[in-house]
């Protein structure tokens, strides 16, 4: 678990497998994303490296279903008085109501996905969690210390996969639409339910102002990230 300083108030937690992000403010920390299953140990660390208590943490923001991003909310969930936040798209599936979709994998996906089912294979399966606040496009949420933050729908990766910007700060929380490879570049996120609309929520995502850009999977862009989105997305 290593934890990088992005912005005086945002830091990056790369975890055992993806990652997530700690926005750090005087009333309290809100999370995006929670990592894979038995993640929550990593999580509560890095909160405390930044000389910060897991009890202090007042909301957990999911971008979407899947259980690289969900995989520790639950144990998140009882550290205290937290708000779980995700889209009402893809609440009931976070909550265990519902199985959520499958991707439609493209030819050149098959093998990529092979390979993260393979290290995924001893992972559980998330716990369901409860979702305290379900979100639509356009939605505003105070995240203290004068920051709010617009929940953008970000629709294709999953039904309910969900962005939040927050405009002041010139900050973007992509989850999986957006990604960035090995190499540096900046790419459509993999394993879309509906590929097509992915890409089309990527146009949307990469007009959005943004200085940092913060995905699952791929290092942050920091500094004028939004001409980097623009300049991928076409």
């Amino acid at each position: 678990m290593d934890v990088i300083r992005l912005h005086p108030r945002l830091h990056q937690v790369r975890l055992a497998f993806g990652q997530c992000y700690i926005w750090d403010a005087p009333e309290g920390i809100t999370l995006i994303d929670s990592g894979i299953p038995g993640s929550g140990p990593d999580i509560a660390a890095a909160v405390r490296s930044i000389g910060r208590d897991p009890e202090e943490v007042r909301r957990l923001f999911l971008t979407h279903f899947h259980e690289d991003h969900v995989g520790a909310a639950a144990d998140v969930a009882g550290w205290g008085e937290v708000e779980v936040l995700a889209h009402r798209a893809d609440a009931p599936f976070i909550r265990g109501e519902r199985k959520g979709p499958p991707p439609r994998l493209l030819d050149w996906e098959l093998p990529i996905w092979e390979r993260v089912q393979a290290g995924l294979g001893g992972v559980e399966r998330p716990a369901p969690v409860r979702v305290d606040r379900e979100l639509d496009d356009g939605d505003v949420v105070d995240l203290g210390g004068g920051t709010q933050a617009v929940a953008v729908g970000a629709p294709g990766h999953t039904p309910g996969s969900v962005a939040l910007h927050m405009p002041d700060e010139r900050v973007l929380f992509t989850g999986d639409t957006i990604a960035r490879g090995e190499d540096g570049r900046v790419i459509l996120g993999v394993f879309n339910c509906d590929p097509p609309l992915a890409a089309e929520t990527f146009a949307r995502l990469s007009r959005l102002d943004a200085d940092v850009a913060c995905f699952g999977h791929g290092e942050p862009l920091a500094g004028d990230a939004g001409e980097a989105l623009r300049a991928a997305a076409g």
